[in-house]
């Protein structure tokens, strides 16, 4: 096993504001837009390619957004499922997955090769406890948990053929892969690949490139760790933010990194939440659509 590759990008500043939790980064190819979430503000936010910045405040925290077919954005707020119209402003609710009997919330989301919102909850009890999981949601609203025992859902994304899901859990630290059918949802057993250490970097969001490596945020290292398919960490992209939440490919060739992050004083001094974005050579995904 060769030692993985240790990175240092050259990176720029995307916003100017500061975030609580930045999080869901997910580009629209169509228009150009990164839009990501502000979990605690909460707020849905646009930016767009011109350097516009519009905020959208929402009801509840909000943990993840995905792309819908007509415009329309899906998210996962601490209410359920929703459909946001970022024109009209209109919220229309669509399922609530986790209900009301557990301390918790809706977590990491993304529309997966099947049209369908995959989106995972995350434990609030103090301690945390294993009562989060990972649902399926339709745009008829019809929800299947699809995996339990989790205590922060996380990690989702797909491989290039969307013959395989990986997910992981943020707080057992740990990565795994379901085999995954594109036409139905169906998945296999769950296969885990790697668990992490916190000087890793505990596994947060992530998203998979054209070559099928998985790229994940080390949110305790301020790092960005890329994997290969079978598990193991191939390069380590050192950042300049202390708390890496979840990065997406985006720009006109998909091979740019926006990267956001939370507030943190984990280092010392107070860091507030942004989106960082540099330039890689690997090429991403167009995200998939909700409908």
């Amino acid at each position: 096993m060769t030692a993985p590759r240790v990175i240092e990008p050259k990176v720029r500043s995307m916003l100017q504001q500061p975030l609580t939790v930045g999080e869901s980064p997910v580009w629209d190819e169509e228009t150009g837009a990164l839009w990501l979430t502000d979990i605690l503000a909460p707020a849905l936010v646009r930016l767009s390619g011109e350097g516009r910045i519009d905020r959208f405040d929402m009801p509840a925290e909000i943990g993840c957004l995905g792309l819908c077919r007509d415009n329309r954005i899906v998210v996962g707020l601490q209410t359920g499922v929703h459909l946001f119209d970022p024109v009209s402003r209109h919220l229309e609710f669509l399922s609530d997955p986790v209900g009301r009997e557990i301390n918790g919330r809706l977590n990491d989301g993304k529309v997966g090769p099947d049209g369908h919102f995959w989106v995972g909850s995350i434990s609030e009890a103090k301690p945390q406890t294993d009562e989060a999981a990972l649902y399926r949601v339709g745009a008829d609203g019809s929800t299947r948990t699809v995996a339990t025992g989790l205590t922060s859902s996380n990690g989702l994304a797909w491989s290039p053929d969307g013959r395989r899901m990986y997910h992981s859990d943020s707080r057992q630290c740990f990565l795994q892969a379901f085999d995954f059918d594109p036409e139905t949802g169906a998945i296999g057993a769950a296969r885990r690949l790697r668990s992490f250490t916190e000087e890793q970097g505990r596994p947060d969001g992530a998203t998979t490139d054209r070559d099928g490596f998985y790229w994940s945020a080390g949110v305790s290292a301020g790092r960005l760790n890329r994997l290969s398919s079978e598990g193991e960490i191939v390069e380590i992209y050192i950042l300049p933010v202390a708390a890496p939440t979840m990065p997406c490919f985006g720009g006109p060739d998909l091979s740019t990194l926006y990267v956001t992050s939370l507030s943190t004083d984990r280092t010392g001094r107070f860091e507030a939440g942004t989106v960082i974005a540099f330039d890689v050579d690997a090429e991403g995904l167009a995200p998939f659509r909700f409908g």
